[in-house]
């Protein structure tokens, strides 16, 4: 599995030119040179879509921005949920944004519906998380400017099991029982439905990842998570499962896991960020830790990042890439926009700064552990059968012969 750090990515290469979209490759945004002058982009009219939350930090760079160039943004207002679809069908037709919000899991069906152009970061790459830009790397090449990261840690109860971080899943669980916990930990399974995701760190650690990674960090549509490592985790999940030590059980949901931490029952947890106010309702004190491995490798969940997008069909690309690169990748609209929407920051030295929060710095440490979910169209495919194969095993089907099938089943559906 590809680990991610934080790195520098190259220079701007500085092309002028703009790459027709053909297939599933994007339009190239042409680079803006590296001046420190503003351009002229008198008569030039932007428009932007973000949501309820963020518009308001976008607006005090918009402004800069205008007041600089002779530029015009229009910002537009939408539902979050809605941009995907909406820019997707309205690109071709030579409608919708030169700029969008979104986020990087998107990228895949962007690219092959050849609505998105590409980004040159210049010299603002070294200033973000690299996870953050490998997120919006598709086939080599980068699609986006982010700006914030997601992910889930471990949760614990500092008066049941302390602050200090356990190393493994076996170190955790017997620092739970040691304390007296009546649950070592509650993991989130949907019930009956099954999530991989909260998962993923655990079968990361056996070095089973869903799809392979390339040397650029861009995801192949090879599946990873057969052979020996596969089976070394469906082994874990089934010995920890229903039929087994019963850590992992296929009657926790999402509401379920939060009560029974929050009212002390349980000593640990994986959540996310979004789950922290439940978890504490009830008086829980917490330290947040990146997973423990339960395999031989590190645990890395998966990372979401979002960030800003350039439409393929905008006729105003370079000065959309001076916006991105000029103005939204500055410490300030960088603070603003996690001021507006508290997430952890993309930006490397502001996720330096918030995470004098401990909160916050444990999610950013795990973070640093992660990997970004695949952004390849393959993986609206996995979901299902992934799902459906872990709740068998944590139910006690045979787990290698339950994961080899799912296995199969999968590359068969995406081959």
């Amino acid at each position: 599995m590809r680990k991610m750090g934080i790195g520098i990515a190259a220079l701007a290469a500085g092309s002028l030119l703009l790459a027709g979209c053909t297939g599933g490759s994007g339009t190239t945004t042409p680079a803006p040179a590296e001046s420190q002058a503003p351009i002229d982009a008198s008569g030039v009219t932007l428009t932007v879509w973000t949501d309820e939350n963020r518009k308001p930090a976008i607006e005090a760079a918009a402004k800069t921005f205008e007041d600089e160039t002779g530029a015009k943004i229009e910002l537009v207002q939408k539902n979050f949920e809605d941009i995907r679809n909406d820019f997707t069908n309205q690109v071709p037709t030579g409608e919708g944004p030169d700029i969008t919000i979104g986020a990087h899991d998107w990228l895949g069906s962007l690219v092959q519906a050849g609505v998105v152009a590409t980004v040159d970061l210049g010299e603002s790459a070294a200033n973000f998380e690299k996870v953050a830009t490998d997120a919006f790397t598709y086939d080599g090449q980068t699609y986006a400017l982010p700006y914030s990261l997601e992910t889930i840690a471990l949760v614990q109860n500092t008066d049941l099991v302390g602050e200090d971080a356990p190393a493994t899943w076996d170190d955790m669980i017997a620092a739970a029982k040691k304390a007296g916990a009546e649950r070592p930990v509650v993991i989130n399974t949907a019930g009956q439905t099954g999530d991989a995701y909260t998962m993923y760190g655990f079968q990361t650690s056996f070095g089973a990842p869903v799809f392979v990674q390339d040397d650029s960090g861009s995801y192949t549509a090879e599946v990873g998570m057969g052979g020996g490592a596969g089976d070394a985790f469906a082994e874990w999940l089934s010995a920890n499962g229903e039929k087994g030590s019963g850590d992992i059980s296929t009657t926790i949901d999402y509401d379920t896991n939060n009560e029974l931490f929050a009212s002390g029952k349980a000593a640990y947890t994986i959540q996310g960020p979004w789950a922290v106010e439940a978890l504490t309702a009830q008086g829980a004190k917490i330290k947040v830790n990146p997973i423990p491995s339960a395999g031989d490798e590190t645990a890395s969940p998966f990372v979401g990042v979002q960030g800003f997008y350039i439409s393929a069909e905008s006729k105003n690309a370079l000065v959309a890439q001076e916006f991105l690169t000029k103005y939204l990748a500055t410490y300030d609209a960088q603070k603003a926009l996690y001021e507006a929407d508290p997430r952890i920051p993309a930006w490397s030295d502001l996720a330096e700064e918030v995470s004098s929060d401990p909160v916050i710095a444990g999610f950013v440490a795990s973070s640093q552990n992660g990997v970004p979910m695949p952004n390849i169209p393959q993986m609206g495919s996995v979901w299902d059968l992934w799902n459906a194969a872990q709740v068998q095993i944590i139910k006690g089907a045979d787990p290698k012969a339950t994961w080899t099938t799912m296995v199969a089943d999968l590359e068969q559906t995406i081959g």
